[in-house]
C-alpha cells in the first residue's frame, strides 16, 4: 500500500469521525442519551431501588405473658431486621397484615412457657404474606434466626459456667450485605447498554432515514471506514458515561472501589465494542428510528437488565433461559465490574470475559458490516 494511498485513507477516517463529533454534539437527544439518562438510572438504583431488607414491620402477638415470652419477645424487638409492634390479639394485626402495612406477625402461643419446661419443643407460629414470596422468606428465615439465637443465649446461661459454642460469621467483600454495593456498579452496566445500543441505532437510523448514509456510501470510503468512523465518537461518548457513573458511585454513594483503573477501562471498553455492533446491526437491518429504538431496548437493555445476573440469580432460571444468557454481553461485564468495585483485581476472570465479549462484538460487527455493504439502496 502506497504512502498517499494511506494518508488518504487517515484524512478521511479523520473527517468522518470529526462529522461524527460535530453531529454528536449538536443533537439533544445525544445528550440526553448518553448522560441525562445515565444519572436518573443511577440515582434511581442508588437511592430508590434496594435489596436490603432491614427493620421489616412485624406484629407479635404475646398470648401469655411470662418471663421467658417476654425474653423472647425482646429478642425479636432488639433484632436489627425487625420493627416490631405487640399485642396480645392476633386480630389486632389481621387488617394491617392485609393491607400491608405489616409484613408479618409472629404469634407466642399461650402454651409456650409450659411446652418449654415440659421439655417439649415449643412452637411459634409465624403469619405472612404470601402474595410477596421474597419478603415472606426473608420474615421467616429471620424469625427462625432470632428464635435459634435466643435458644442459644439461653442454653448458654443455664449449662452453669461450661464454654458455649459461638458462631462468628463473616461476609467478604461486602460486610454489611448492602445492596447499593453491587446495584450501583451493575447498574454501570445498563447505562453503558443504554448509550452504546439505542443511542448508535437511533443515530445510524436516522442517516438512512435522511439519506444521508447512501450519500457517504456513493464516496471512496470504504465500509469498514464509514462503520468504525461512525460509532469512534460514541466509543468516547460511553467510555465518558462510564467515567462519570464512576465517579458518582465511589464519592456520591460511598461504593468501595478497590479494584484498578487499567481494569475498569479494559472492561468497559470491551464491552462497548458488542454494545456498538449490535447498535449498527440494528439500524442497518431497520433503517428506521422508532424501530431501531425499539428493538434496541428489546434486544439489548431488556436482557441486560432481566438475564445478566443483575437482578435474578442465572442459576435459579430455566436451563434455555440459562442457554440464552451465554449470549447477553452484560452477564459478563456486570460481575466483573461488581469484583473491581468489591474484591479487587482477578485477571483471570477478567480475561475470560474480555475474550467472550470480543468473540460477540466480533460476530455483530461482521453481520452490520454485511448488512452496511456499499450500495446505495
Amino acid at each position: 500500500m502506497s504512502t498517499s494511498s494511506t494518508a488518504d485513507r487517515i484524512r478521511r477516517f479523520a473527517a468522518l469521525v470529526r462529522k461524527e463529533s460535530y453531529q454528536a454534539v449538536r443533537d439533544p437527544s445525544t445528550t440526553l442519551i448518553a448522560f441525562v439518562l445515565p444519572l436518573i438510572l443511577l440515582f434511581l438504583f442508588g437511592y430508590a431501588v434496594s435489596l436490603d431488607t432491614t427493620r421489616t414491620r412485624v406484629g407479635l402477638v404475646m398470648e401469655e405473658t411470662t418471663p421467658l415470652t417476654q425474653s423472647l419477645a425482646a429478642s425479636f424487638e432488639a433484632s436489627r431486621y425487625f420493627t416490631v409492634a405487640t399485642s396480645r390479639d392476633r386480630r389486632v394485626f389481621e387488617e394491617d397484615l392485609v393491607n400491608g402495612h405489616i409484613r408479618g406477625i409472629l404469634v407466642i402461643p399461650a402454651n409456650f412457657t409450659t411446652d418449654y419446661a415440659a421439655g417439649n419443643q415449643p412452637q411459634v407460629q409465624v403469619i405472612v404474606d404470601g402474595s410477596e414470596p421474597n419478603t415472606a422468606n426473608f420474615v421467616q428465615n429471620y424469625a427462625q434466626g432470632t428464635i435459634a439465637n435466643w435458644e442459644r443465649q439461653r442454653q448458654a446461661l443455664m449449662a452453669e459456667g461450661s464454654p458455649a459454642i459461638s458462631i462468628e460469621q463473616r461476609f467478604w467483600f461486602n460486610p454489611e450485605l448492602t445492596s447499593r454495593y453491587f446495584l450501583v456498579p451493575g447498574s454501570i452496566a445498563i447505562v453503558m447498554t443504554l448509550v452504546g445500543t439505542l443511542l448508535t441505532s437511533l443515530v445510524v437510523a436516522r442517516e438512512w432515514e435522511r439519506g444521508t448514509m447512501e450519500a457517504m456510501m456513493a464516496t471512496p470510503v470504504t465500509a469498514t471506514e464509514l462503520l468504525i468512523g461512525k460509532i469512534f465518537p460514541y466509543f468516547v461518548l460511553g467510555l465518558a458515561a462510564m467515567t462519570l457513573c464512576v465517579l458518582l458511585a465511589v464519592f456520591l454513594f460511598g461504593v468501595p472501589f478497590r479494584g484498578s483503573v487499567l481494569a475498569l477501562y479494559a472492561l468497559s471498553a470491551t464491552f462497548l465494542i458488542p454494545a456498538l455492533g449490535q447498535g449498527l446491526l440494528i439500524s442497518a437491518a431497520t433503517k428506521n428510528q422508532f424501530l431501531a429504538s425499539q428493538l434496541a431496548l428489546i434486544s439489548a437493555f431488556l436482557p441486560a437488565f432481566l438475564l445478566s445476573g443483575f437482578l435474578f440469580e442465572i442459576n435459579s432460571m430455566p436451563t434455555i433461559i440459562q442457554w440464552i444468557t451465554f449470549i447477553v454481553p452484560a452477564r459478563y461485564l456486570i460481575p466483573s465490574l461488581q469484583t473491581v468495585f468489591l474484591a479487587g483485581d482477578i485477571w483471570p476472570m477478567f480475561l475470560h470475559s474480555i475474550a467472550v465479549m470480543l468473540l460477540i462484538g466480533g460476530v455483530f460487527f461482521a453481520l452490520a458490516a454485511r448488512s452496511t455493504r456499499k450500495r446505495i439502496g
